[in-house]
This record gives C-alpha cells, sequence and structure tokens, in this order.
C-alpha cells in the first residue's frame, strides 16, 4: 500500500475531519481514506467539453440578445517618420 502525506490543510477542515471520523467510529486516517474512495470511485457525469457543461448550466436560465454596435472605418495608420 502506498502512503501519502498532505501538508497545509486547514485547521478548521481538520478539526471538521476530526469530527465526522468519531462520528462513524473511525480514525481520521480511516476517514480521509473513505472519502477519497467515495469521491473517486462515483463514476464521472461528465461528458463534452467544458464549453458544452458551462451552456447545460446556464442554457435553462434563458438568453439574452445583446446589441452589435456598428462597425466604424478604420482609422488612419500612425505615421512614425517626422
Amino acid at each position: 500500500m502506498a502512503s501519502m502525506t498532505i501538508r497545509d490543510i486547514d485547521e478548521q477542515l481538520k478539526s471538521r475531519l476530526r469530527v465526522q471520523a468519531a462520528r462513524h467510529g473511525r480514525s481520521m486516517e480511516d476517514e480521509a481514506r473513505d472519502i477519497l474512495r467515495t469521491a473517486l470511485s462515483a463514476k464521472s457525469s461528465r461528458s463534452g467539453t467544458l464549453v458544452d457543461s458551462i451552456r447545460a448550466r446556464i442554457e435553462p436560465l434563458g438568453g439574452v440578445a445583446l446589441k452589435i454596435a456598428p462597425r466604424e472605418a478604420m482609422r488612419e495608420p500612425v505615421k512614425l517618420d517626422k
């Protein structure tokens, strides 16, 4: 079995892990293992691209009609010689 060390855990997060582990009657290490196992064993429901994911979340809220500004004529280029 492999081992790993997690550094710089927020004190509040560590406290919550300790309480949850106590509620389940196991050590903090066992609780962390179970959390990782559960999180990583769930099948990923994501399919497609990030754009598809964003669109699926935003689209039900409705669209917004944006006014497109008319294009202006190009300015004369800056003359750098005197």
